[in-house]
C-alpha cells in the first residue's frame, strides 16, 4: 500500500506533504538550514576519515541529532524537501561525473562483469531478503546499493520506490559496514590470487560500491588499477537507468493493482506510457551527462560538480537521519545487515568467477 500510494501524484495520502508544497519556500528554511548544518560537519568529518565519506557521516549524524534532541515541528518541511527534493537535485548533478565517451572506452569486456554481478545481486536480494524476513524496499535498497554504487544508488531509487527515512538509514549503513570491509580485505585478497592491475580494477570497479572506497581499495593495490576501477565505477552508475525504470514500472503495476481491487473498473485502464515511468531527476542526470558527453561541461568544472553532488547527497541523507526514529532501526533488527554481508560475498565472488571464467585474470 505505501508504495502504491507514493507512485500516484493525485493520492491522497500524506496530507501534510501536499499541504507543505503550497507553503512559500520561508517555512523551508529552518529543516533545510538544520539539514544543511549537519551536513557541512559531515563534509568535515569525511575529509579527515576519507574511507568513511561526507554521506556515510551524514546520516549518522542526522540520528545522533535525532534521538539527543529531536527536530520540531517547525523543522519538519524544510527535512522533508531536503530528504526528496534535494537527493533527487543531487542524483541530476551525478550526471555531470558522466562521459559516456569514456565509459565506452572501458571495452565491451567489463561489461558481463558488470552485467552478470548486478543480475546475481538483484536476485540473492529477492530470494535471501525474502527468506531472511527483510521488508521489500529495503532489500531493494540494499540490492541496488550493493549492486550498482551504493549511496548514489540508494538516493536515486528511494524516490522511485517510496522509501521510508528508516529503511534508508539501515541500507546506507549496511552498504558502509562492507565498503570498509572491502578496503581492508581486497587488495591482499588480489595478491593473493595474482591478479593484475587490470584485473584488479575490475574487480574493484564491480564489487566495492561509494566512489571512495573503490579509489582507496584500487589505489592500495596500485595506481593502473586505481585509474581502471574509476572508469569502471562511473560506467556501472549508468545501470541506475534501467533499474529505475524498472522499479517504476513495477510500482506502478502494483498501484493499479491495488486500483483495481478497490474499483474494478480502474483495471481496465489502458497501457502504462514509458514517459510516466521516468522520473524527472532521471531525465535530467542523462541530459547532464549527454552535455558532458559533448564536450559542453568545461573539464575545470567537472571536480567542483562532484564535490557539489556528494554534498547535496549528505544534505539529503542527513536530512533522512534526522527525521529517522532509532526505535525503528532497533526493532528492525540484524536481518538486513545479515543480508548485505550475503550479498557482499555474492557480488564479490560472481566479480571474480566472471573474470576467471571470461579470463580475464
Amino acid at each position: 500500500m505505501k508504495n502504491a500510494s507514493l507512485s500516484r501524484p493525485g493520492t491522497t495520502r500524506r496530507p501534510s506533504r501536499l499541504a507543505t508544497a503550497g507553503r512559500p519556500g520561508t517555512a523551508r528554511l529552518p529543516g533545510l538550514a538544520l539539514a544543511v548544518a549537519v551536513a557541512l560537519v559531515a563534509t568535515v568529518l569525511g575529509r579527515l576519515v576519507p574511507v568513511v565519506g561526507g554521506p556515510v557521516s551524514g546520516i549518522v549524524l542526522g540520528v545522533l541529532v535525532a534521538l539527543v534532541v529531536r527536530p520540531g515541528e517547525r523543522t519538519r518541511p524544510g527535512i522533508a524537501f531536503a530528504g526528496r527534493g534535494v537527493l533527487q537535485a543531487a542524483v541530476v548533478v551525478l550526471g555531470a561525473q558522466l562521459s559516456l565517451g569514456q565509459v565506452l572506452r572501458v571495452g565491451v569486456g567489463s561489461l558481463p562483469v558488470m552485467i552478470v554481478t548486478l543480475a546475481v545481486c538483484l536476485a540473492a536480494a529477492y530470494g535471501i531478503g525474502r527468506r531472511l524476513g527483510v521488508v521489500r524496499d529495503l532489500r531493494t535498497l540494499i540490492g541496488v546499493g550493493t549492486g550498482i554504487c551504493g549511496a548514489s544508488a540508494i538516493a536515486a531509487v528511494t524516490p522511485v520506490i517510496g522509501a521510508a527515512e528508516a529503511e534508508v538509514a539501515y541500507a546506507v549503513s549496511t552498504i558502509f559496514v562492507f565498503n570498509i570491509a572491502a578496503v581492508l580485505t581486497f587488495p591482499a585478497l588480489g595478491h593473493l590470487l595474482g591478479m593484475g592491475q587490470h584485473a584488479f580494477g575490475l574487480f574493484a570497479g564491480t564489487a566495492v560500491n561509494d566512489m571512495s572506497s573503490v579509489v582507496a581499495a584500487a589505489t592500495t593495490y596500485g595506481g593502473p588499477a586505481a585509474d581502471y576501477a574509476v572508469v569502471v565505477k562511473l560506467a556501472r552508475t549508468l545501470l541506475i537507468i534501467p533499474i529505475c525504470l524498472g522499479l517504476a514500472a513495477l510500482a506502478r503495476r502494483r498501484a493499479r493493482t491495488v486500483d483495481a481491487a478497490a474499483d474494478p473498473g480502474q483495471g481496465r485502464a489502458g497501457a502504462v506510457r514509458v514517459g510516466r515511468l521516468v522520473p524527472w531527476f532521471l531525465v535530467g542526470f542523462l541530459v547532464l551527462a549527454a552535455v558532458n558527453t559533448a564536450g559542453l561541461v568545461p573539464s575545470a568544472a567537472h571536480a567542483p560538480l562532484s564535490t557539489l553532488a556528494v554534498f547535496l547527497i549528505t544534505v539529503a541523507l542527513s536530512a533522512i537521519g534526522l527525521s529517522t526514529e532509532p526505535a525503528r532501526l532497533r526493532r528492525t533488527g540484524p536481518a538486513p545487515l545479515l543480508l548485505g554481508g550475503c550479498l557482499w560475498l555474492v557480488v564479490s565472488a560472481t566479480s571474480l568467477g566472471v573474470q576467471f571464467l571470461a579470463r580475464y585474470v
